[in-house]
């Protein structure tokens, strides 16, 4: 079953980014508005408000993926099974491509509307710091040695607990929301089809990069148990 779900899914994300790509630029509307002198506000961002798809579709699975990470790293502190360990490393690896994606768009997204490609806004430092924390995980687990994998899972924890945190801060600060009131559900019927196909389209490219980092991160930690015995047992030297 595993070993359809990855070409499976990875058809189904190729599909949908098609699609969703026709829907964005050629179906969905593009943004502006016009104030009381029936001129253009200055806040309209046209053809720049397409990140948008792209921007919030990484985020939600981005929060996904540091979720799973940090309930696998509970799990693993709580049972010291290998196994939840692969699920949260995997999931930090994918999530620090994610956020990396956020961040990038974000940024576009900034310049287009505010004309300045970084404020230090709380939602945004927070952000930023999400990532530096998923990217440290990353190092523990490369640098840190034979308690490399405690540190990375309190660190994985640490990560989850600061999502929510990040997620009520829209509306406190000149971060936009999603739709009114900050909610995706009020998103425009006009421009809800381009978004949720854009949602689940990188919801089955997520599916598949966890799938594949579990399956490489699994056997990476096989070959080093493998090895390690080999020197025990002085097949290896």
């Amino acid at each position: 079953m595993t070993k359809l779900a990855v070409p499976v899914f990875a058809v189904l994300a190729a599909i949908g980014l098609a699609v969703s790509c026709y829907l964005v630029f050629f179906v969905a509307p593009l943004e502006y508005s016009f104030n009381e002198a029936n001129k253009l506000n200055g806040s309209s961002l046209f053809f720049n408000q397409k990140i948008y798809y792209f921007h919030v579709a990484h985020a939600f699975w981005l929060f996904t993926a540091v979720g799973v990470a940090g309930t696998a790293s509970i799990g693993f502190l709580v049972k010291r099974d290998p196994r939840w360990d692969d699920v949260a490393s995997a999931s930090v690896d994918v999530a620090v491509a994610f956020g990396a994606v956020v961040l990038l768009t974000g940024s576009i997204w900034a310049k287009a509307a505010w004309d300045v490609w970084w404020q230090w806004e709380p939602r945004l430092t927070m952000s930023l710091l999400l990532w530096l924390i998923l990217v440290g995980y990353v190092l523990v687990r490369r640098f840190a040695g034979p308690s490399a994998d405690r540190v990375a899972a309190g660190m994985a924890i640490f990560g989850m607990v600061g999502v929510p945190f990040i997620y009520v801060m829209v509306g406190q600060d000149s971060h936009p929301g999603s739709g009114s009131n900050g909610t995706v559900a009020t998103l425009s019927p006009a421009i809800r089809p381009a978004f949720w196909l854009s949602v689940a389209t990188f919801l089955t490219w997520f599916v598949v990069l966890i799938i594949v980092r579990v399956q490489a991160t699994r056997a990476e930690r096989e070959l080093r148990e493998l090895r390690e015995r080999a020197l025990d047992l002085g097949v290896l030297e």
